[in-house]
């Protein structure tokens, strides 16, 4: 479908987990031929890194394999987020293994330290905002570094950059404080990205997806239907009731919208936050 992705390297952040957003957007990336990146944190880290929240080196192995089983070239790297040079090592190590650096897609972030701001601690605020924002600027900045030491590729640019915010960057909800507060930053770094990163020829883009239910999602339902004292089923009844399209998203979705803003169809847009909502959002 998009033949110019074939050879492109892409990085793909917080990919490690079965079933998440990252893994299905890499697949998606690995159909087209694109070589790829997975990452993620490797490890738990006690209460702001539980398994629930973050893929370990068994499970993004796993993730490798599948994706290699359909004829892509794959590697795999553990980084956190929150650590400079870990993020400019990840960049570093695609450049290394693959000779070079094309699509980086933002994906890591940290959707379960969720509860009242009042009660919402320090550390807690640090890592959503660490992993979500600051750790999108470090592989915006680490990528882009590397975009810009490369020749363009007729017709499609230098490279290309998409962050995966949120409906969160867009609206808020209870109990999502420091969440909605990430991913709202995440779209004014996504805007003035665009803005310097243009005139070198990379594109940088958002996509604000709606509640997936993936594995994370599934832990974020049993959450937030506890908080409102409803069943899952009703708490998930609600919500496509608010959807007009009347499913709640699929990674898939994203996944598409990922593609088709790194593609040559998308070379004339930068700086958009793109609703993957079913109409949920529609702002």
């Amino acid at each position: 479908m998009y033949p110019e992705l074939q050879g492109k390297v892409a990085v793909i952040t917080g990919s490690g987990r079965r079933g998440g957003l990252g893994a299905a957007i890499a697949r998606r990336l690995a159909s087209e031929g694109a070589r790829i990146v997975l990452h993620d944190l490797g490890r738990t880290q006690g209460d702001v890194a539980p398994a629930h929240g973050v893929g370990q080196i068994d499970e993004m192995q796993a993730v490798a394999d599948e994706i290699r089983s359909l004829g892509a070239e794959v590697s795999v790297f553990a980084a956190d987020m929150r650590i400079e040079r870990e993020v400019e090592a990840l960049m570093a190590h695609a450049t290394v293994t693959f000779g070079r650096l094309d699509i980086l897609i933002n994906n890591a972030g940290v959707g379960y330290l969720f509860g009242p701001l009042l009660d919402t601690t320090e550390e807690r605020w640090q890592t959503v905002l660490g992993v979500n924002l600051t750790g999108a600027f470090f592989a915006l900045k680490h990528a882009a570094r590397q975009m810009t030491r490369q020749e363009p590729h007729a017709g499609w640019g230098r490279g290309r950059i998409v962050s995966v915010a949120s409906k969160a960057a867009k609206s808020a909800s209870l109990y999502t404080g420091a969440y909605v507060t990430s991913k709202h930053g995440l779209i004014g770094l996504t805007r003035a990205g665009a803005v310097e990163l243009g005139p070198q020829g990379i594109t940088v883009n958002a996509v604000c997806p709606n509640h997936v239910t993936t594995g994370l999602g599934s832990w974020q339902n049993d959450f937030m239907a506890g908080k409102r004292g409803l069943s899952v089923d009703d708490y998930l009844a609600a919500m496509r009731g608010r959807i007009p399209l009347g499913r709640v998203g699929l990674t898939e979705d994203t996944a598409k919208a990922c593609a088709f803003l790194c593609s040559a169809q998308a070379v004339y847009i930068t700086g958009e936050a793109m609703n993957v909502s079913g109409g949920e959002e529609n702002h």
